[in-house]
């Protein structure tokens, strides 16, 4: 029995980019189903002109989440996010059909995907895993995002990936289970549309499909006229204070100390910081759970040994701030994702 898993910690905040597409996609759902003021009304707050945005091939990640919020408030449909995201066409995704016509299989489409967040953009983290013949990508919420918003941004994704990937096929594409961490409830669309079984109650989101399809030919026949020329990405802020952040692991500067570096004051910091969305204590928290997940899924160090080397002087205080951060104990969250015959099933 063969396994393979790797960790991929995409999770993208604040100002890095977001694929355009996506918001265009949603607004006009809106459009369609809320009119042109609703629309307009979401623009307005997020700073961009609808007919602005019909040229920008990126946006900021804080402007898509807002989007995405937005979309739930005027919609009680729990399937809401499904049902846009099977809105899209091949023929939307702008400057990523550069990458897809290169492509010669659905998985290479996917891997691609999966690889590059900052071109596809990201709301989480994933643990990727296959055994069997088939493929699982579970979600990691590490950006503790609202469990309600949380899970319409994966039934968004999931059901992009079917109605995009079938589009790139030529053909029908099946996953073959979806688990939704939350209560059970009317599924009837995302069934409809994945063909999956549907599971509730589950530690994770997750979405499992046959390996086979991976295998598929790209069919799609792209018109290599409408190919777009891939803009620069964008300079983001958020993105050089995690990557400062990850150089100073375990030892994360305070506000006071990050600004100091920054040759600013702290409340300049802080307000170039919400003005991204999100906060400083959330960066760090990022910064170190997923240096957490990291190690504890290699399974090389005891939780005592990953404890210490992330600056923790009290095991239990590790415990306790990885359980805030991701809804379980250490020891809990390794046996639920550990490799199977792999790790060391560390004790919580």
């Amino acid at each position: 029995m063969k396994y393979a898993q790797s960790y991929k910690p995409n999770l993208m905040v604040g100002d890095q980019s977001y694929p355009a597409y996506q918001l265009r996609n949603l607004l006009r759902y809106l459009q369609l189903h809320y009119g042109e003021e609703v629309a307009s009304t979401l623009c307005s707050q997020i700073g961009v002109g609808i007919s602005e945005l019909q040229h920008l091939q990126q946006i900021y990640v804080w402007q898509a989440d807002f989007a995405m919020e937005f979309l739930q408030q005027y919609s009680d449909d729990p399937e809401i996010g499904a049902k846009v995201g099977c809105q899209y066409s091949v023929e939307d995704l702008d400057f990523l059909l550069n990458y897809f016509y290169r492509c010669k299989t659905i998985g290479e489409c996917l891997q691609f995907v999966l690889s590059h967040p900052e071109r596809v953009g990201s709301f989480t983290d994933t643990l990727v895993s296959s055994e069997e013949g088939k493929l699982r990508i579970r979600w990691l919420n590490t950006g503790k995002i609202n469990p309600g918003r949380y899970s319409c941004q994966f039934q968004h994704s999931v059901c992009g990936l079917v109605t995009v990937g079938s589009g790139l096929a030529g053909q029908p594409i099946v996953f073959e289970r979806i688990a939704l961490a939350e209560n059970e409830r009317k599924t009837d669309y995302l069934a409809s549309v994945t063909g999956a079984e549907i599971e509730f109650g589950a530690e994770f989101n997750e979405w499992v499909i046959d390996q086979h399809y991976l295998s598929l030919p790209v069919t799609y026949e792209f018109n290599e006229s409408k190919i777009n020329k891939i803009a620069a990405q964008k300079p983001s802020y958020i993105e050089s204070l995690l990557e400062s952040l990850r150089q100073s692991f375990p030892d994360c500067p305070n506000m006071e100390q990050m600004a100091i570096q920054q040759n600013i004051s702290s409340r300049t910091l802080r307000r170039k910081i919400s003005q991204a969305g999100t906060s400083y204590q959330k960066l760090i928290d990022q910064v170190r759970c997923q240096a957490a997940i990291g190690l504890i899924l290699s399974g090389q160090k005891s939780i005592d040994d990953i404890a210490e080397i992330m600056g923790f002087g009290d095991v239990s205080h590790f415990r306790q701030s990885f359980k805030h951060w991701l809804g379980h104990p250490p020891g809990h969250f390794l046996r639920l994702n550990e490799a199977r015959g792999g790790g060391r099933g560390a004790e919580d």
